[in-house]
């Protein structure tokens, strides 16, 4: 059974219609990317997926239930966790305080603030600064620990690398073996190809709200990704 699916799934701004129709699934698991151009759609899909913009009941489906127009925080509670663009930490708080935040629920599972200092070492040494102190990057890691501390089977990522330096990047996703390897499944959006599919088992990309290529990286090829990717 699919951890995460949509089927047919729409959202709109307003009178603006953002995504058309777009089916796609996660397994157990997985990491999944999503790429796509500005505009493509990526952050609005994660977005309905958790609530944040109306969708049918049966447009969205996580574990066998129909969630589509449900509460953000009741979607929370059943396992997902979204990490979104921006990063929104809590500024006035420690990194630690952010950390314990992201557990309030209570959902059992592995991850601890000592799990999150394994992952991320920086975080520990960081860990009675407020997180406005932090650089961008360091923010973006413990948006994820904050994140990973809902103990969610489903983490979602938006724009994981966006404005980060390389190096930075690259440490995060380094980290995301050790993730699925903790039992959760990861889906994340990213406008980066090349670093996408160098950690992905499958991929979709999206073009002007709808899905135009999926598939596994090795089978896919640079012409068919480019041409998905700018619609030509």
């Amino acid at each position: 059974m699919n951890l995460l699916s949509t089927h047919g799934l729409t959202a709109f701004y307003g009178d603006f219609q953002a995504l058309f129709g777009v089916s796609l699934h996660v397994d157990p698991g997985e990491v999944l990317a999503i790429i796509g151009a500005n505009g493509a759609g990526k952050s609005t899909f994660l977005r309905t997926v958790v609530g944040l913009n109306a969708s049918p009941p049966q447009a969205v489906r996580f574990d066998g239930q129909a969630i589509g127009g449900r509460p953000t925080h009741d979607i929370i509670a059943l396992g997902i966790a979204l990490v979104p663009e921006g990063r929104r930490i809590f500024g006035s708080l420690s990194v630690e305080e952010n950390l314990l935040i992201g557990a309030h629920r209570g959902r059992p599972g592995r991850w601890s603030p000592a799990r999150v200092y394994e992952l991320f070492p920086v975080l520990y040494q960081r860990r009675a600064m407020s997180g406005k102190a932090l650089s961008g990057g360091e923010q973006q890691m413990l948006a994820i620990g904050r994140a990973l501390m809902a103990n969610p089977r489903l983490l979602l990522l938006d724009e994981v690398s966006l404005g980060l330096a390389p190096i930075v990047v690259n440490d995060i996703y380094n980290a995301l073996p050790a993730i699925v390897g903790e039992g959760t499944t990861t889906l994340f959006v990213e406008q980066d190809v090349g670093r996408a599919l160098g950690v992905c088992n499958r991929l979709y990309c999206f073009q002007e709200g709808r899905v135009a290529l999926e598939g596994r990286p090795k089978d896919l090829t640079r012409e068919q990704i480019s041409a998905a990717y700018f619609g030509v």
